[in-house]
């Protein structure tokens, strides 16, 4: 367990593998915690010095001042780089992630040499969506919404199939700080980089669960077709969180891309 001061917040992170591997950053989506990469990491082996952390208002991170700004997220990963001597990594960002993954490179170009953007998109939502969900969290609390949560993650396989880890990472959601959730909903309601998206000039992969309900697989290639030269690959099997119900695939995807855009 690994605790660091970043712009006025103690942020729970995880630095492992050696320092002079190429970098590989992975940031959450909203009401999770980086746990969701546990099987992902496990089998990339030896070849990424790999960067996790819990965003303000998650995980163990202090919550801050809510509700947050995508700067405030951008900046803090853009703070704990800096402060790891981290350069010219590959950024892979999951939902709102991928947000910050995109104003990382629109605001730190010199940070990103590659980008994965998982199950995310150039804007996400609307202002209704996003305004229903900050009131019902703030007034009820997350148990509120956690069933329609876990059917956009999970496919129907998994939440059927496997009640035991259905419970687990509900648990996860649940005892997310409504303040944290609701600081980064207002965080996304806010966000739209439709265009400074298309300018993005590093190797980009994108990946989508085919069965995600929160950015579907044609948001996805929308967000694609934004990026010069970047492809998309519809994962089978998964909800929102590939790298929770199919992590060896997402893991080869990531060696794969990274090996040919010679990224490692």
């Amino acid at each position: 367990m690994h605790f660091m001061a970043v712009n006025g917040l103690t942020l729970h992170v995880s630095d492992s593998g050696m320092t002079e591997r190429p970098a590989l950053v992975f940031s959450n989506s909203l009401g999770t915690d980086f746990r969701i990469w546990d099987q992902v990491v496990a089998r990339l082996g030896e070849r990424f010095r790999i960067l996790r952390y819990d965003k303000r208002g998650h995980g163990l991170s202090d919550i801050g001042v809510s509700p947050y700004a995508m700067t405030d997220h951008v900046e803090d990963l853009a703070a704990l780089m800096d402060s790891l001597s981290i350069d010219k990594a590959v950024i892979c960002g999951l939902s709102v992630g991928g947000l910050i993954a995109q104003g990382l490179y629109a605001s730190r170009p010199d940070l990103v040499r590659g980008l994965i953007l998982c199950d995310t998109a150039h804007k996400i939502g609307n202002d209704a969506l996003w305004n229903s969900r900050i009131a019902t969290v703030e007034t009820e609390g997350i148990a509120a919404i956690a069933e329609g949560v876990m059917e956009r993650w999970f496919t129907k396989a998994l939440r059927e199939g496997d009640p035991v880890a259905l419970a687990g990472w509900r648990n996860m959601l649940t005892r997310t700080p409504a303040a944290g959730y609701a600081g980064t909903s207002a965080a996304i309601r806010d966000t739209d980089f439709t265009d400074q998206t298309p300018a993005i000039a590093v190797p980009t992969l994108c990946m989508v669960g085919e069965e995600d309900g929160a950015t579907p697989p044609a948001l996805m290639q929308e967000l694609t077709a934004l990026i010069p030269g970047a492809r998309c690959e519809v994962i089978a099997g998964a909800g929102h969180l590939p790298c929770i119900e199919q992590p060896q695939v997402v893991a080869e995807l990531i060696l794969t891309f990274t090996r040919e855009a010679g990224l490692v």
